[in-house]
Protein backbone atom coordinates (compact mmCIF):
# COMPACT_ATOMS: atom_id res chain seq x y z
CA UNK A 1 0.00 0.00 0.00
CA UNK A 2 1.21 3.43 -0.72
CA UNK A 3 2.38 5.34 2.77
CA UNK A 4 0.50 7.98 3.65
CA UNK A 5 0.29 12.01 5.25
CA UNK A 6 -1.11 12.56 7.99
CA UNK A 7 -1.45 16.27 8.86
CA UNK A 8 -1.66 17.11 12.19
CA UNK A 9 0.45 20.37 12.52
CA UNK A 10 -2.81 22.62 12.64
CA UNK A 11 -3.67 25.03 15.70
CA UNK A 12 -7.15 23.59 15.95
CA UNK A 13 -8.54 27.06 17.12
CA UNK A 14 -12.20 25.57 17.19
CA UNK A 15 -11.42 23.22 19.41
CA UNK A 16 -10.09 25.41 21.68
CA UNK A 17 -9.64 25.51 25.35
CA UNK A 18 -8.44 21.88 24.46
CA UNK A 19 -6.52 22.23 22.03
CA UNK A 20 -4.40 24.96 24.60
CA UNK A 21 -3.11 21.80 26.16
CA UNK A 22 -2.50 19.00 23.91
CA UNK A 23 -2.45 18.69 19.79
CA UNK A 24 -5.50 18.07 18.30
CA UNK A 25 -4.21 14.29 17.38
CA UNK A 26 -3.03 13.73 20.68
CA UNK A 27 -6.61 14.65 22.42
CA UNK A 28 -8.16 10.84 23.34
CA UNK A 29 -11.64 9.86 21.51
CA UNK A 30 -13.32 6.93 23.12
CA UNK A 31 -10.06 6.06 25.30
CA UNK A 32 -7.33 6.39 22.92
CA UNK A 33 -5.52 9.29 21.09
CA UNK A 34 -6.65 10.18 17.94
CA UNK A 35 -3.68 9.73 16.56
CA UNK A 36 -3.90 5.99 17.26
CA UNK A 37 -7.17 5.70 15.88
CA UNK A 38 -5.99 6.96 12.26
CA UNK A 39 -2.43 5.30 12.56
CA UNK A 40 -4.35 1.81 13.35
CA UNK A 41 -6.74 2.08 10.71
CA UNK A 42 -4.17 2.85 8.27
CA UNK A 43 -2.39 0.16 9.17
CA UNK A 44 -5.51 -1.85 8.95
CA UNK A 45 -5.67 -1.18 5.48
CA UNK A 46 -2.02 -1.99 5.15
CA UNK A 47 -0.32 1.25 5.00
CA UNK A 48 3.04 0.63 6.50
CA UNK A 49 4.68 3.73 6.26
CA UNK A 50 3.43 6.95 7.48
CA UNK A 51 4.62 11.00 7.90
CA UNK A 52 3.04 12.89 10.26
CA UNK A 53 4.09 16.60 9.72
CA UNK A 54 4.11 18.78 12.99
CA UNK A 55 4.13 22.60 14.42
CA UNK A 56 1.72 22.74 17.43
CA UNK A 57 2.47 21.36 20.45
CA UNK A 58 4.77 18.77 18.63
CA UNK A 59 5.64 16.72 22.08
CA UNK A 60 2.16 15.56 22.69
CA UNK A 61 2.03 13.75 19.78
CA UNK A 62 5.53 12.33 19.26
CA UNK A 63 5.37 11.37 22.79
CA UNK A 64 2.19 9.38 22.12
CA UNK A 65 3.36 7.85 18.56
CA UNK A 66 6.96 7.73 18.99
CA UNK A 67 8.26 5.54 15.84
CA UNK A 68 4.42 3.85 15.35
CA UNK A 69 5.71 0.09 15.70
CA UNK A 70 3.22 -0.18 18.60
CA UNK A 71 0.39 0.77 15.87
CA UNK A 72 2.04 -1.73 13.52
CA UNK A 73 3.87 0.74 11.29
CA UNK A 74 6.74 3.01 10.92
CA UNK A 75 5.97 6.86 11.71
CA UNK A 76 8.68 9.89 10.49
CA UNK A 77 7.83 13.79 10.96
CA UNK A 78 7.77 16.45 9.21
CA UNK A 79 8.68 19.67 11.13
CA UNK A 80 7.15 22.75 10.31
CA UNK A 81 8.14 26.40 10.85
CA UNK A 82 5.53 28.16 10.55
CA UNK A 83 2.89 25.95 9.96
CA UNK A 84 2.31 25.09 5.97
CA UNK A 85 -1.12 24.48 5.22
CA UNK A 86 -2.75 21.84 3.56
CA UNK A 87 -0.83 22.34 0.49
CA UNK A 88 2.23 23.69 2.07
CA UNK A 89 2.65 20.83 4.40
CA UNK A 90 2.48 18.06 1.79
CA UNK A 91 5.22 20.12 -0.41
CA UNK A 92 7.87 19.71 2.42
CA UNK A 93 7.29 16.17 3.33
CA UNK A 94 7.67 15.05 -0.21
CA UNK A 95 11.58 14.01 0.46
CA UNK A 96 9.77 11.80 3.17
CA UNK A 97 6.85 10.29 1.59
CA UNK A 98 9.49 9.23 -1.42
CA UNK A 99 6.73 7.58 -3.59
CA UNK A 100 3.53 8.37 -5.91
CA UNK A 101 0.90 8.69 -5.25
CA UNK A 102 0.56 8.70 -0.99
CA UNK A 103 -2.42 9.03 0.79
CA UNK A 104 -3.00 12.43 2.65
CA UNK A 105 -5.29 12.26 6.01
CA UNK A 106 -6.52 14.72 8.08
CA UNK A 107 -5.21 14.70 11.57
CA UNK A 108 -8.81 14.92 12.53
CA UNK A 109 -10.31 12.40 10.37
CA UNK A 110 -12.36 9.88 11.91
CA UNK A 111 -13.48 7.79 9.13
CA UNK A 112 -14.57 4.16 7.29
CA UNK A 113 -13.26 4.80 4.16
CA UNK A 114 -12.13 2.24 2.07
CA UNK A 115 -8.43 3.40 0.97
CA UNK A 116 -8.07 0.42 -1.13
CA UNK A 117 -11.05 1.34 -3.31
CA UNK A 118 -10.26 4.83 -2.73
CA UNK A 119 -6.39 4.46 -4.45
CA UNK A 120 -7.53 2.08 -7.54
CA UNK A 121 -10.22 5.12 -8.39
CA UNK A 122 -7.42 6.90 -8.30
CA UNK A 123 -4.72 4.77 -10.19
CA UNK A 124 -7.32 4.39 -13.23
CA UNK A 125 -8.23 8.12 -13.71
CA UNK A 126 -5.31 9.61 -13.96
CA UNK A 127 -5.83 12.70 -11.73
CA UNK A 128 -3.15 14.46 -9.72
CA UNK A 129 -5.46 14.40 -6.93
CA UNK A 130 -8.64 12.01 -5.46
CA UNK A 131 -10.59 13.47 -2.71
CA UNK A 132 -13.25 10.88 -0.67
CA UNK A 133 -16.56 12.54 -0.86
CA UNK A 134 -20.05 11.88 0.60
CA UNK A 135 -23.04 13.61 0.21
CA UNK A 136 -23.40 16.94 1.60
CA UNK A 137 -26.21 17.31 4.48
CA UNK A 138 -25.00 20.23 6.22
CA UNK A 139 -24.17 22.83 3.97
CA UNK A 140 -24.49 25.44 6.60
CA UNK A 141 -22.09 23.86 8.47
CA UNK A 142 -19.64 22.61 5.82
CA UNK A 143 -18.30 23.84 2.48
CA UNK A 144 -18.75 21.88 -0.40
CA UNK A 145 -17.02 20.15 -3.58
CA UNK A 146 -18.76 20.96 -6.69
CA UNK A 147 -18.64 17.58 -8.47
CA UNK A 148 -19.25 16.52 -12.24
CA UNK A 149 -21.34 13.41 -13.28
CA UNK A 150 -18.27 11.99 -14.22
CA UNK A 151 -16.53 12.61 -10.88
CA UNK A 152 -14.36 15.69 -11.85
CA UNK A 153 -14.10 17.91 -9.13
CA UNK A 154 -14.72 21.66 -10.95
CA UNK A 155 -14.69 23.75 -7.52
CA UNK A 156 -15.39 24.51 -4.40
CA UNK A 157 -18.50 26.10 -2.19
CA UNK A 158 -18.04 27.88 1.15
CA UNK A 159 -20.51 27.40 4.24
CA UNK A 160 -23.80 29.32 3.75
CA UNK A 161 -22.21 31.39 0.67
CA UNK A 162 -23.50 32.44 -2.52
CA UNK A 163 -21.63 30.37 -4.51
CA UNK A 164 -23.27 27.36 -2.92
CA UNK A 165 -26.57 29.24 -4.17
CA UNK A 166 -25.27 29.72 -7.64
CA UNK A 167 -23.31 26.00 -8.19
CA UNK A 168 -26.52 24.68 -6.25
CA UNK A 169 -27.69 22.73 -10.05
CA UNK A 170 -24.57 20.82 -9.25
CA UNK A 171 -24.10 17.90 -6.99
CA UNK A 172 -22.35 19.03 -3.83
CA UNK A 173 -20.39 16.93 -1.54
CA UNK A 174 -18.40 17.06 1.92
CA UNK A 175 -15.03 16.04 1.69
CA UNK A 176 -14.08 13.69 4.53
CA UNK A 177 -10.32 14.69 5.29
CA UNK A 178 -8.89 11.28 2.96
CA UNK A 179 -7.05 11.91 -0.07
CA UNK A 180 -4.47 10.17 -2.96
CA UNK A 181 -2.31 12.93 -4.78
CA UNK A 182 0.40 12.63 -7.19
CA UNK A 183 3.61 14.41 -5.99
CA UNK A 184 3.07 16.74 -9.26
CA UNK A 185 0.42 18.46 -7.47
CA UNK A 186 2.27 20.10 -5.01
CA UNK A 187 6.67 19.82 -6.59
CA UNK A 188 6.01 23.40 -8.01
CA UNK A 189 5.19 24.99 -4.94
CA UNK A 190 7.87 27.12 -2.98
CA UNK A 191 9.86 25.59 0.16
CA UNK A 192 8.36 26.52 3.11
CA UNK A 193 5.78 28.71 1.87
CA UNK A 194 2.19 28.44 3.74
CA UNK A 195 -0.22 27.29 1.31
CA UNK A 196 -3.86 25.74 1.47
CA UNK A 197 -5.31 23.08 -1.12
CA UNK A 198 -9.03 23.87 -1.19
CA UNK A 199 -8.52 27.46 -1.37
CA UNK A 200 -5.09 27.68 -3.38
CA UNK A 201 -3.58 24.96 -4.87
CA UNK A 202 -6.61 22.83 -5.94
CA UNK A 203 -8.69 25.68 -7.89
CA UNK A 204 -5.43 26.15 -9.60
CA UNK A 205 -4.96 22.73 -11.26
CA UNK A 206 -8.86 22.43 -11.99
CA UNK A 207 -8.16 25.82 -13.97
CA UNK A 208 -5.07 24.42 -15.92
CA UNK A 209 -6.24 20.94 -16.57
CA UNK A 210 -9.70 19.77 -16.16
CA UNK A 211 -9.93 16.36 -14.28
CA UNK A 212 -6.50 17.00 -12.81
CA UNK A 213 -8.80 16.82 -8.91
CA UNK A 214 -11.81 14.05 -9.24
CA UNK A 215 -14.14 13.21 -6.75
CA UNK A 216 -14.50 9.50 -5.29
CA UNK A 217 -17.96 9.16 -4.10
CA UNK A 218 -18.18 7.04 -1.08
CA UNK A 219 -20.83 6.31 1.88
CA UNK A 220 -18.21 6.00 4.56
CA UNK A 221 -19.56 7.01 8.22
CA UNK A 222 -17.55 10.59 8.83
CA UNK A 223 -16.95 11.97 12.65
CA UNK A 224 -16.58 15.52 13.28
CA UNK A 225 -13.64 16.35 15.73
CA UNK A 226 -13.71 20.38 14.97
CA UNK A 227 -14.91 22.03 17.85
CA UNK A 228 -15.81 20.82 21.79
CA UNK A 229 -19.11 19.93 20.99
CA UNK A 230 -18.33 17.73 17.94
CA UNK A 231 -15.57 16.21 20.07
CA UNK A 232 -17.89 15.53 22.94
CA UNK A 233 -20.59 13.68 20.71
CA UNK A 234 -17.85 11.70 18.60
CA UNK A 235 -16.24 10.22 22.06
CA UNK A 236 -19.76 9.22 23.50
CA UNK A 237 -20.73 7.80 19.54
CA UNK A 238 -17.52 5.53 19.78
CA UNK A 239 -17.36 4.86 23.62
CA UNK A 240 -21.39 3.34 23.25
CA UNK A 241 -20.19 1.08 20.27
CA UNK A 242 -17.30 -0.02 22.05
CA UNK A 243 -17.66 -0.01 25.80
CA UNK A 244 -14.51 -1.92 26.82
CA UNK A 245 -11.89 -0.95 24.37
Amino acid sequence: MIPALVLTAGLATRLRPLSLVRAKAALPVAGEPLARHILRWLAGHGVSDAVLNLHHLPHTITGIVGDGSTEGLRVRYSWEMPVLGSAGGPRRALPLLGTSPFLIVNGDTLTSVDIGALVADHRQSGALVTMAVVPSVEPAKYGGVIVESDGTVSGFAKRQSRTWKVLAAEPCYHFVGVQVAEAEAFASLPDDVPSESVTGRYPALIAERRGSVRAFVTTAEFFDIGTPADYLNTSLLLESRDPDP
